[in-house]
C-alpha cells in the first residue's frame, strides 16, 4: 500500500537500524546524474529513461535492465570503470538534510550501512559528505545480488545479531524499498523518490526523524510532519 507523507507524529519501535547511503543519507544525485547521463547517451540510450532505474542497484544490474541482451560479463567489466569514475568524482555530495543530527543521535546504537555502493565509492561519499562511517556495513562486495534483493538487508541484521523484524530499513529508491520489504522488515522512505514505492513511512528527509533509546534496548522512531 502506498505510503504518504507524515502529517501528524508517528511512531516506530526497533532494535536495529539499517541504513541505505545513496539518497537516504548522502545526496550524490549529481554525481550518479552526470556519470550515468554520458553512459546512458554513449549506449544510445535516453538518459532519463535511464536514469529512472539507476538509484538503489548496483550498476552491473542497471545495465543489464537497460540492455537485456548483452552478456553480463560486460556489464561487469563497464561496472569496474563506472565505480572508478564516481568514486574519484565527489564534486556536489553533501548530506542530506538532517543527516548530521541523525548519524550523531544513532552513534551508540545497533545500526549498520547497507549499500549498493563498493566500499572504496562508500568510504568516498560518507567523507565528502563529512559522516561517520558505521562499524558494520554492507557493501557490493558483501553480497551475490543486487537490491531489490533482500540479501544486504538479510546480510546487515544477521551481522548485528538482530532479527530482521526487529529492524527498520531507511531508504529512498524502488529497488532499495523492495529488498527492505522482502527481508521481512519495516522501511520508512526518505526524500521525494521514495513515496511511490509503498515503504511502511515516508518523510521528506532526515530533519523529520527524531531517535530516542530506552534503557532495555528499544529504539524509538518518531517520524514528524513535514514542515
Amino acid at each position: 500500500m502506498p505510503a504518504s507523507t507524515i502529517t501528524t507524529p508517528v511512531a516506530l519501535t526497533t532494535r536495529a537500524l539499517l541504513l541505505d547511503m545513496d539518497g537516504t543519507i548522502v545526496n550524490s544525485d549529481a554525481v550518479v546524474e552526470r556519470c550515468w547521463r554520458e553512459w546512458a547517451v554513449s549506449h544510445g540510450l535516453d538518459p532519463q529513461e535511464a536514469l529512472k532505474v539507476v538509484h538503489g542497484r548496483q550498476g552491473y544490474a542497471t545495465m543489464a535492465v537497460l540492455l537485456p541482451e548483452r552478456p553480463m560479463e560486460l556489464n561487469h567489466a563497464e561496472n569496474k570503470v563506472m565505480l572508478a569514475r564516481e568514486t574519484a568524482d565527489t564534486d556536489g555530495v553533501v548530506p542530506v538534510g538532517g543527516a548530521e543530527e541523525f548519524m550523531a543521535s544513532i552513534a551508540g546504537l545497533p545500526h549498520a550501512l547497507v549499500t549498493s555502493a563498493d566500499a572504496a565509492l562508500a568510504a568516498a561519499r560518507m567523507t565528502a559528505a563529512a559522516l561517520p562511517m558505521p562499524r558494520v556495513r554492507v557493501t557490493a562486495e558483501s553480497v551475490g545480488a543486487s537490491k531489490p534483493d533482500p540479501e544486504g538487508f538479510l546480510k546487515g541484521a544477521a551481522e548485528l545479531g538482530m532479527d530482521p523484524a526487529d529492524c527498520v530499513v531507511f531508504e529512498d529508491s524502488g529497488a532499495g524499498i523492495a529488498a527492505g520489504l522482502a527481508a521481512g522488515m519495516r522501511v520508512i522512505g526518505v526524500g521525494p523518490r521514495a513515496a511511490a514505492y509503498g515503504p511502511t513511512a515516508h518523510v521528506p528527509d532526515l530533519t523529520s526523524v527524531r531517535v530516542e533509546a530506552d534503557g532495555d534496548g528499544t529504539i524509538r522512531l518518531v517520524l514528524n510532519p513535514a514542515s
